[in-house]
C-alpha cells in the first residue's frame, strides 16, 4: 500500500506529465499530427486558431481527463516497476508542484 506523501507524489508526477502532453509547447510536435489547425476569423475581425483533433487519437490528445487517467498507469508502473523510477517520478512531482506554484503566484 502507499503511504500518502507517495500518493501526493504520484498525483503530482501525473499532473505535470499530463499538462505536459495536452498543453506544453514542448511536446507540440508529438500532438500536431493528431489536429488541424484552421485560421477563423471572428465578428471582431480577430484572426483566431482553431484546433481541431483528427480521429481517435486526437480525441484523446485533446481530452486531458483520458491523458490523465493514462499518465497516472505510466507513473505507478515507473514508480513500482523500472529500477530508477522512483526518481522520474519525484522530478515530475517537483515539477508538477512548480507549475501549480507559478500559475498561483502568476494570478496575485
Amino acid at each position: 500500500m502507499l503511504s500518502i506523501v507517495e500518493f501526493f507524489l504520484l498525483a503530482l508526477a501525473s499532473f505535470r506529465l499530463t499538462r505536459l502532453i495536452v498543453r506544453d509547447y514542448i511536446l507540440e510536435w508529438m500532438r500536431r499530427p493528431f489536429f488541424n489547425v484552421k485560421l477563423v476569423t471572428n465578428d471582431q475581425g480577430v484572426e483566431e486558431e482553431w484546433v481541431e483533433p483528427k480521429g481517435f487519437i486526437g480525441e484523446g490528445l485533446s481530452c486531458q481527463w483520458c491523458v490523465g487517467v493514462w499518465s497516472s498507469v505510466i507513473m505507478v508502473i515507473f514508480y513500482l516497476i523500472v529500477p530508477f523510477g522512483e526518481w522520474l517520478v519525484f522530478v515530475f512531482a517537483l515539477a508538477g508542484l512548480q507549475s501549480i506554484l507559478y500559475a498561483w503566484t502568476d494570478r496575485l
